[in-house]
């Protein structure tokens, strides 16, 4: 059909049929999985299974305590994911909901009110000013109409709309651009009217692409969880395997079974890593809680662990380092006379005029963003006259007018591009020349340029057409959408921290650079869509070690983007706000969605929502993930030292033919005190002083890292060799059993706290870790001294605990012992320093100098 064909649109049977052939206008609907099914597969996880089965096995033992407190995290950790990934499968649910409004359109030459879903190929749609487009179509007729695009392009300013001279069905079109006679599933009418026909619907449109690359991508899991299982999973292979090797040999050579029995169940729980989940479960839960109150929004825990190792942040532009609206930032004088618009700067003699005529060529009731911002330059002034008649923007002249009459006298105010002004007031070579070198200048800094004009009416009868009056120019309207003023000062942080910030957009180059300039962002290359649509992988590679600014892209080119930088070694943050940010958003280790002018399905496909849409949260966040992750790495490192004395005291007895020393319930209440110390105590600890002044983790760097081992099982090894050292030296002097247990479970205790306070910090000296600030420390400290004061002055705990009466010379043994530990580990630690602090990335990864 052409634009010159009878609109009629199709007729009721032919639309049937369409609809059977092509199916409903919607995006296809996925599988999704029920809250039973995702429970199931939360609960098949190897750590949870183990914390589970922890429970299980105390509850089975009869301490119903720990049970009770392992089963209650656990069931949190399964609530908590449940929830999170219940909400992710509703990611197409939302851009399905926004790809089908309802629909007016033509058929059997009548207009009708459809459902979305029921528009088909060829129907002819109606379009007015608010309505949601239905499907992608071209336009057959159109009247002044401008549509919001900002969904799939990320571009805040509508774009007008021009009807079809021909069929141009096979022509290529993407959204975005003026002039275009294209419309697309999704977008806003923002003005005007016009009729279109419709060229795809559901999956075969724009916004059901990104459905589709949405469907196919999957979430990344988390490495901390990868390596935290992996790490969990071999520990307890490796105690159960020395449980039951425990449980034969004891059997076999001393022929108490049940001692073999209770042997094995102590040794296993003494090597049973339950506490590397609780510290997972619980430091993500309070570091989400931490972020949300900077503002950040935590929508999988997962993320907040990633963002401390993030090496690239790829940004969008509008509403994410601008403000996502238009102000007067520059007049323009055609004396050559320049003003820069400034919060503190009044406007003055022609350039107040100048503003006055561009307010007065806008629309009275103003929608446009440009005219808005013009309204708000001018004030609330009044002229004193009334709108007497509009001339509309046309696809053969971009330009408006507006006649106002006074009462005696017509004036024409008109506004538009700047060479269909120019047009307008017939400029000599001359005036024309400067009025371009004028605009070119304002381009390249990224300002958005109207010209304006005024003329008076010769008569009380206004023309056909604007060309009917002799206009002068009056001036430039330079208009940006502003950056955030928090955004310089952001990304010099993320430089600070060896970040590299890369801007991705959909606008010109010219404008990107600009904002870019503006930001901060380091200086390099810029490529458009159309240069990197030009790109192979291997070349794109390549390019990315120097751009810093993609402009012009499209949202599968955003995908690729960041696709990119992955399959480079990089661990990639993401902003963005739109639909067309979605797949890139979902496809990053970390994205982070707008809360306030984000869409829903930005939000859906999203790790974190900025809740104030301030980008300076995010190099808060940074710098918690770091906190947050370092944290982890203490408490783990913690773990692994305090279980080697407790698991060598627990075989040592065997190898020596000697009774058993600490039974499951010794090993229990030890528990008791070693998971809060690591739920706890570590994740109230504050950040390094060079928290943001090294560079991100090398993503290749495992958690539990060689040095961190091997100084971990060095930190236990120092405590096992100086309590079995006791033990045995008492034992063999002749202290009775009981008292040798009570002596060896305070010393434990004791050097227990002295591990505490070697792995607070990795570099801070023993004063400044004692004096750090640290309520869960104290708290935890105190609830230490009150069980140890319950079991010296309680006979029925020392009975239970098969403990014999302990001399006060014993106890302050026992106390040295821990001291003697910490000042030995002390001293230690400068020689272990380096490798416990990471060192900068791996070379070639493309990341800037930090400055």
């Amino acid at each position: 059909m052409s634009a010159s064909a009878p609109r009629t649109g199709l007729i009721a049977a032919a639309a049937r049929e369409r609809l059977a052939q092509d199916g409903p206008n919607e995006l296809p609907r996925a599988g999704q999985r029920s809250i039973l099914r995702i429970a199931l597969e939360v609960l098949r996880e190897p750590m949870l299974a183990l914390l589970l089965a922890g429970g299980i096995a105390y509850l089975l033992l009869g301490d119903r305590v720990e049970a009770l407190i392992l089963l209650a995290f656990a069931t949190f950790s399964v609530v908590v994911t449940v929830v999170q990934e219940t909400r992710t499968e509703h990611v197409l649910e939302a851009l399905r909901d926004l790809s089908a409004p309802r629909a007016l359109v033509i058929r059997d030459g009548a207009r009708v009110r459809i459902a979305g879903r029921d528009v088909v190929r060829g129907d002819l749609i109606v379009l007015e000013q608010g309505d949601r487009i239905a499907a992608d179509a071209m336009l057959v007729a159109a009247a002044d109409l401008q549509t919001d695009e900002s969904l799939l392009t990320g571009e805040s300013l509508p774009v007008g709309k021009i009807a079809s001279a021909a069929d141009t069905t096979a022509a290529p079109h993407r959204p975005g651009g003026e002039g275009q006679p294209f419309v697309y599933s999704g977008s806003l009418v923002a003005r005007g009217s016009g009729i279109a026909r419709v060229l795809a619907t559901g999956p075969r449109s724009e916004i059901g692409k990104i459905g589709q690359s949405l469907g196919t991508l999957e979430t990344e899991a988390p490495r901390l969880r990868r390596e935290t299982t992996r790490i969990v999973t071999w520990c307890a292979a490796g105690g159960a395997a020395v449980s039951m090797l425990v449980v034969v040999l004891f059997g076999l050579l001393r022929g108490g079974w049940i001692e073999a029995v209770l042997a094995g169940i102590a040794i296993g729980m003494s090597m049973l890593p339950e506490e590397f989940p609780v510290v997972l479960t619980v430091f993500l839960a309070m570091g989400a809680w931490r972020i949300g109150k900077v503002g950040v929004l935590t929508r999988r825990a997962s993320a907040i662990e990633t963002l401390g190792s993030a090496t690239v942040l790829c940004t969008d532009k509008t509403g994410t380092l601008t403000e996502n609206r238009m102000s007067v930032a520059e007049l323009w004088l055609p004396t050559g006379e320049i003003f820069a618009v400034g919060p503190d700067t009044p406007l003055t003699g022609p350039f107040t005029d100048l503003i006055e005529i561009a307010a007065l060529a806008s629309a009275v009731e103003a929608t446009d963003p440009m005219e808005i911002a013009l309204h708000a330059a001018r004030g609330t002034g009044t002229s004193g006259a009334s709108l007497a008649y509009a001339y509309a923007l046309r696809s053969e002249l971009l330009a408006m007018s507006n006649v106002w009459d006074d009462g005696t006298a017509l004036m024409i105010a008109a506004k538009g591009a700047p060479e269909a002004v120019a047009d307008l007031c017939k400029l000599t070579p001359e005036a024309r020349a400067a009025l371009t070198e004028a605009v070119e200048a304002m381009a390249t800094r990224g300002i958005r340029v109207l010209a304006v004009a005024t003329a008076a009416a010769p008569d009380r009868d206004w023309a056909e057409t604007q060309a009917g009056y002799a206009y002068t120019l009056t001036g430039l309207v330079g208009l940006a959408d502003p950056l955030r003023a928090s955004v310089p000062s952001a990304v010099a942080e993320c430089r600070s921290a060896g970040i590299r910030v890369v801007m991705i957009t959909g606008d010109y180059a010219a404008t990107a650079r600009s904002i870019a300039t503006q930001a901060g962002i380091a200086a390099g290359d810029v490529l458009t869509g159309t240069d990197l649509a030009a790109l192979d992988d291997t070349a794109l590679a390549e390019r990315l070690k120097t751009v810093t600014v993609f402009a012009r892209t499209m949202p599968e080119q955003k995908l690729r983007i960041v696709q990119a930088f992955k399959a480079g070694g990089d661990i990639v943050a993401m902003t963005g706000d739109g639909v067309n940010d979605a797949p890139s958003l979902k496809a990053a280790h970390i994205g982070i969605a707008m809360g306030k002018r984000g869409t829903d399905v930005a939000r859906e496909a999203s790790a974190m929502v900025l809740l104030d849409d301030d980008f300076g949260s995010i190099v808060q966040s940074v710098r918690l993930g770091r906190r947050i992750y370092d944290n982890i790495r203490k408490a783990m490192a913690f773990i692994f030292a305090v279980h080697v004395p407790i698991a060598g005291l627990a075989l040592l007895p065997l190898l020596f033919g000697m009774p058993i020393l600490f039974g499951p319930i010794h090993i229990a209440l030890l528990e008791m005190v070693i998971d809060p110390v690591c739920a706890l105590v570590f994740e109230a600890e504050r950040e390094e002083d060079d928290i943001m002044h090294r560079p991100p983790r090398d993503p290749a760097e495992p958690l539990f890292s060689l040095p961190m081992v091997v100084w971990s099982v060095f930190q236990g090894g120092l405590a096992f060799a100086m309590l079995a050292t006791v033990f045995l030296a008492e034992s063999g002097s002749g202290m009775p059993e009981a008292e040798v247990r009570a002596l060896i479970f305070f010393a434990l205790i004791a050097e227990i706290v002295a591990l505490i306070l070697v792995n607070r910090s990795f570099s801070a000296s023993l004063g400044e870790a004692l004096l750090r600030h640290n309520a869960a420390l104290r708290y935890v400290g105190t609830a230490i001294v009150g069980v140890t004061a319950l079991i010296l002055f309680l006979p029925a705990a020392q009975t239970l605990l098969k403990f014999g009466s302990i001399a006060w010379i014993d106890m302050g043994f026992a106390v040295a012992l821990g001291l003697g530990l910490l000042l030995l580990l002390e001293a230690c630690k400068p020689f272990v320093r380096r490798g416990l602090v990471r060192t900068a990335p791996t070379p070639g990864r493309g990341l800037p100098a930090a400055g």
